[in-house]
């Protein structure tokens, strides 16, 4: 981050061009709207509002349903929206493009019923629509529907998981039945989709250099990854991670909490064992016997384009366990403002809260692995830490944080973007060129193969034909354009791979200029010995945080929640009561 940068976001901040293209968008989105209420009042016919109109609510809102999937989309920032924010429109969207899909299914098939025509619903025309395609998407919908109820999400997550990959067949027989023609309507937002899968996809392929963990005695594991110095990430964002050792299909989100400023060449995550997928990789890293290697594969980082946090005067952060993560990075970020920078930064409050003792010792992950105290003396921050379940300090069993080194392999590269440093330049290429590729492809192949049997007639050449050729030709455009970029960008970073490799040849902690250096140093496990001195440990209570946040008298301060749901509801209504006016309230949530 430049010191340019940091001064703008230091007084209120200034987003004219990027508000007035998210008022146009909502303009955008509010003319389709009315167009479509427009279109249901205005047509005449009980065959058009069942046959068009369907197809067009479906193709509308499968158009955004496809940009709110993608997690590097280019859209999303328009709206001021990051890809985990945008998870809750992901869902009502998709409930309203399968209450018409059902609605749809179900009106023909009463129709049917009633005129004697079931014999309907087994017809697979050449030059019409299909209705067995549509009776076989609509199936794979209501089974990814079903699945998405919060009482098997939550409880099945597995389940929820793997059904959800039924988009597959849901998108390839939705064409057949709808006809390429139709399914040009919602092409922009699966088109941006496939794009971003597929370069997911390519960066999933390749393993990353993990080079350490830090141990913690509260089933906690930090993971230190080598990462590109051109590689940059605002706070509070996350990757996803899988370890085929593990599992080879599953992929779950955890939050970085390093800076990508003050820690240059490391990535660091913070894993807490509360899942099954989770305590079977803490119980592998902390094992007593030696593991030297640990394949892991990475997606991401994504995240917020922008953090506004040096506009308050006084930043108040309240966390609940492992909620406490995403404030870890935004730490870091403002002591490399503080102490690089030499800015002036918001009043810190961390307010925590844990259920045992143990967990305080992830306070000692606030620091990087290379930091001491004495290093961030003129960084303002004060922790008020509450333990509920206990009710005085006890000794956690003499168990001390840890690190376990491992020796990445020589096929490991550093986490890098996926398309390099100017990764949005090379974005539009990808799906600019792809784009025109896919229409000049397409029109030699209706030109010289289509046009000689149909003769634009439409009724000669099988309409799902030509849908499946369409399909073929645009994930082989994209295909084709995105791995020319990957590879000539990871061809461009090879240099950079091996100078990584030659420095971690030597002794880790050879040099004190190394983030690696004073690694193995033991952290104090007693909770008044921690690395702040400014830090206040309340046994058996819950923090009062009204009292706490309508004392903060300063003019703007800025509230950041990330905990459990009851804990963000109560300082969402404290800060939105309007008995103080200096509160602004946000809220960081990783559960949907």
């Amino acid at each position: 981050m430049d010191s340019v940068v940091v001064k703008r976001s230091s007084s209120a901040p200034s987003n004219g061009g990027m508000n007035d293209m998210r008022r146009v968008m909502m303009v955008v989105v509010m003319v389709v709207f009315v167009g479509y209420l427009f279109l249901w009042v205005m047509t005449p016919t009980n065959l058009y509002r069942q046959t068009w109109l369907p197809k067009i609510g479906a193709d509308t809102n499968s158009t955004f349903f496809g940009t709110q999937v993608s997690r590097g989309s280019a859209v999303l920032p328009l709206f001021g929206l990051t890809s985990e924010a945008s998870v809750k429109y992901h869902i009502w969207l998709g409930h309203i493009a399968m209450t018409l899909f059902t609605a749809h299914g179900v009106c023909f098939f009463v129709y049917w019923s009633v005129t004697h025509q079931l014999s309907e619903m087994l017809k697979w025309p050449k030059t019409d629509v299909s209705i067995v395609a549509g009776e076989i998407a609509l199936s794979c919908g209501l089974v990814m529907w079903v699945t998405t109820l919060p009482k098997i999400r939550k409880k099945m997550f597995e389940l929820f998981f793997y059904t959800h990959h039924l988009y597959i067949l849901f998108i390839f027989f939705f064409i057949l039945h709808i006809g390429i023609s139709y399914s040009c309507m919602m092409l922009p937002g699966l088109y941006l989709f496939f794009v971003d899968r597929f370069l997911r996809f390519l960066q999933s392929r390749r393993g990353v250099r993990l080079v350490s963990a830090r141990v913690l005695p509260c089933e906690t594991l930090e993971l230190n990854f080598s990462k590109s110095q051109g590689l940059s990430y605002t706070p509070t964002s996350i990757v996803f991670i899988n370890v085929p050792s593990i599992s080879k299909l599953q992929w779950h989100p955890f939050t970085i909490s390093s800076s990508s400023n003050l820690e240059s060449e490391k990535l660091s995550v913070i894993i807490k064992g509360e899942g099954s997928w989770s305590k079977k990789l803490y119980q592998m890293v902390s094992s007593p016997s030696s593991l030297d290697h640990l394949d892991v594969s990475i997606e991401g980082p994504y995240g917020p384009f922008s953090i506004e946090f040096l506009r308050h005067d006084t930043l108040v952060m309240v966390s609940g366990g492992s909620g406490i993560t995403p404030f870890i990075s935004v730490i870091r970020e403002l002591i490399f403002v503080c102490e690089t920078l030499k800015l002036k930064t918001p009043k810190l409050l961390l307010i925590t809260s844990f259920k045992n003792s143990s967990d305080l010792t992830m306070l000692d992950l606030l620091l990087p692995i290379s930091g001491t105290p004495s290093e961030y003396s003129n960084f303002d921050l004060q922790i008020d830490a509450y333990v509920t379940r206990e009710k005085e300090a006890t000794r956690m069993n003499q168990k001390l944080v840890r690190t376990v080194w491992f020796k990445p392999r020589a096929s490991d590269s550093p986490i890098s973007p996926i398309l390099g440093q100017n990764s949005w330049i090379w974005l539009g290429v990808v799906v600019s060129s792809s784009f025109i590729m896919f229409l000049l492809l397409m029109g030699i192949l209706t030109r010289y193969y289509i046009y000689p049997i149909d003769h634009n007639t439409d009724n000669v050449y099988s309409h799902s034909s030509r849908a499946l050729l369409n399909m073929l030709l645009i994930c082989l455009c994209i295909a084709i354009t995105a791995s020319a970029a990957f590879y000539w960008n990871k061809k461009q970073g090879i240099g950079e791979t091996n100078q990584v490799q030659s420095m971690e040849g030597a002794t880790p902690v050879a040099s004190p200029n190394s983030w690696f250096y004073n690694a193995d140093r033991e952290l104090e496990s007693l909770p008044q010995e921690s690395v702040f001195q400014s830090m206040k440990v309340h046994y058996g209570e819950r923090p009062d945080l009204k009292r706490i946040l309508f004392e903060r008298k300063e003019s703007r301060v800025g509230v950041l929640v990330c905990g459990p749901k009851k804990m963000r509801h109560e300082v969402a209504s404290i800060c939105s009561s309007g008995l103080a006016k200096n509160l602004h309230f946000e809220s960081i949530s990783f559960s949907w």
